[in-house]
């Protein structure tokens, strides 16, 4: 794969704990996306990962794909998780990394949390010119309409600090390495899962509404009603619930 992922430990340094894995949404740092959920998970060891370009992650040197991507993740996951159990969460980008993952056997994983996300994102068309618009203009471009897309009404004017600091990233992403991940997605389908997937839909999200996450089948499905596209931050104690459940 022409490019690395970079790992951030986000909470828990005891190796007898549960492993939890987070991915973040396009756009974002996992650091910032996770953080104060992560802060929330006491009982467990939570580690992310962050897009090329993205984060601390180096800029990617060619295409990826999302099975590029989840290859890379799963034979990470499997050095850290050193025979524990393990568990995947997340966010529209990763979460369709976790449901390629869940197509997969031998995954260091045992179960699967998507969040915001469904075997195939938004239009391949869409993508693709959302790519080329950020490789002419960069990704300042696309701050106002994500800021439009990533939170529930109210978000901003309520946690003015949180949602100025994810868009801030947004703007600190490498552009081709940001093209390359809408490209992916526009490539992208999921397979069949194998292992147990658990949904998780933003009541308000508009990129991925909870109609077409009900629509998955999954294993179970929550709705955090007062969230759009990126509830980790939006809402971190709610998720941190959820997360906790599934780890007992």
């Amino acid at each position: 794969m022409a490019a690395e992922l970079s790992l951030t430990r986000l909470a828990g340094a005891d190796d007898s704990r549960r492993l939890l894995v987070v991915g973040p949404s396009l756009g974002t740092a996992v650091s910032q996306l996770w953080r104060a959920c992560a802060a929330e998970l006491t009982e467990l060891e939570v580690i992310g990962w962050d897009l090329p370009g993205h984060g601390s992650s180096p800029e990617a040197t060619g295409p990826f794909t999302v099975q590029d991507i989840a290859g890379t993740v799963a034979h990470r996951a499997a050095e850290l998780a050193n025979g524990r159990s393990a568990t995947y969460a997340g966010v529209s980008f990763g979460g369709a990394v976790g449901l390629e993952l869940a197509t997969r056997e031998n995954s260091a994983f045992d179960q699967f949390v998507c969040i915001a996300a469904t075997p195939r994102i938004g239009e391949p068309q869409a993508w693709r010119e959302r790519a080329a618009l950020v490789r002419g203009a960069g990704t300042s471009v696309v701050v106002e309409g994500s800021s439009q897309r990533w939170f529930a009404p109210g978000f901003i004017a309520r946690e003015p600090d949180t949602a100025g600091a994810l868009l801030t990233q947004l703007t600190e992403v490498d552009d081709e390495s940001y093209a390359w991940a809408c490209e992916a997605l526009a490539l992208f389908e999921a397979g069949e899962a194998r292992l147990p997937v658990h949904a998780v839909a933003g009541g308000h999200d508009v990129v991925v509404p909870p109609s077409a996450m009900r629509e998955m089948n999954a294993h179970t499905f929550r709705v955090i009603d007062d969230c759009g596209h990126l509830p980790p931050a939006e809402n971190p104690e709610a998720v941190a619930h959820v997360l906790q459940e599934l780890a007992k």
